[in-house]
């Protein structure tokens, strides 16, 4: 199979290549095959989304020169003054700095080119990401409440948001970003089960004035919503069994308790049935997360040897 093809087969099977070590270095791995091909010549548009893949891949590789040479190519392209080809140079240059201070330096060039193009929003969340690999995470905060007073139905930017809060242990604001989110995406399954991990963890540490039981009853919702949208959401089906089998310990009403125990066996048979599947390398059950599949089976494997005592 020509190699352009393998790599639409590849990306098509794992869309979300970076967010996993083995694929990102899968991925770049086949950089300079694909360069030397007669294919990387063509002018189509999976043809170029292939080079973004490889580029962003090789730099987290460590792959600088297909990096560049990706890099060179898509400017040769579209031009070196599209928007996102500034966004990539400026990423392929933070990825080679070797200083704080060559660091420094392409945050300057983001702020003149902000200055000269306000609305230049790839360049905006750059030096959004910038910020935070320098340690300014307030000055990320601000930067990112800024970009969304203008652009209020960015969702990624109010998922980042979230997630920047919720370093700072700010979890009241970090759920408040995540139900803008779901303004905007009412069907985003992930996000209801985010707002429920955060829910749980902050009745978990005291970060939540409401009544611990109540909260962990709220999260459940959140969680039963993300597995109601997605059968098969890793995520919404462990947080599931989490909280129910706390809730469970906690000894509730019987009423309580059959519902919750009726809810904790149904997630754990989903956990199981989608830890096999991987496990089995069957196919369509492969883009899991293996760390989450992991994690899924230590949880199941704490209650069978609570059982096995």
């Amino acid at each position: 199979m020509a190699i352009l093809k393998l790599l639409l087969s590849y990306l098509s099977i794992h869309p979300s290549p970076l967010r996993n070590p083995s694929t990102t270095l899968h991925l770049s791995q086949q950089a300079p095959a694909f360069l030397s091909s007669s294919e990387s010549t063509k002018d189509t548009q999976e043809t170029w989304l292939i080079y973004e893949q490889l580029l962003l891949s090789c730099l987290r590789t460590g792959d600088d020169n297909s990096a560049r040479l990706c890099l060179q190519r898509l400017s040769d392209r579209f031009g070196v003054d599209s928007a996102r080809v500034k966004a990539l140079t400026g990423l392929y240059d933070e990825a080679t700095s070797n200083s704080r201070g060559e660091l420094e330096s392409v945050l300057q060039r983001y702020q003149d080119i902000l200055k000269e193009d306000p609305t230049n929003m790839p360049i905006e969340k750059r030096r959004i990401s910038l910020l935070l690999s320098l340690g300014r995470t307030e000055d990320a905060i601000k930067a990112l409440t800024s970009l969304l007073s203008h652009s209020p139905n960015d969702a990624e930017s109010w998922a980042h948001l979230s997630s920047l809060y919720f370093t700072q242990g700010l979890y009241q604001q970090s759920i408040f970003c995540l139900e803008e989110v779901l303004l905007i995406l009412p069907n985003a399954y992930n996000i209801f089960a985010r707002i429920g991990e955060v829910t749980y963890i902050s009745a978990s540490t005291g970060g939540n004035s409401t009544n611990q039981t109540e909260a962990f009853e709220e999260a459940i919702k959140y969680f039963a919503r993300s597995v109601e949208l997605s059968e098969w959401y890793l995520r919404g089906w462990y947080g599931l069994k989490l909280i129910t089998r706390k809730l469970i310990q906690g000894k509730p009403s019987d009423g309580t308790l059959g519902k919750m125990e009726s809810l904790n066996q149904l997630a754990t048979e989903k956990l199981v049935q989608i830890v096999s599947k991987f496990r089995r390398n069957e196919k369509g059950w492969m883009g899991f997360d293996e760390s989450e599949v992991l994690a899924a089976k230590d949880l199941i494997d704490q209650d069978e040897q609570k059982f096995a005592r």
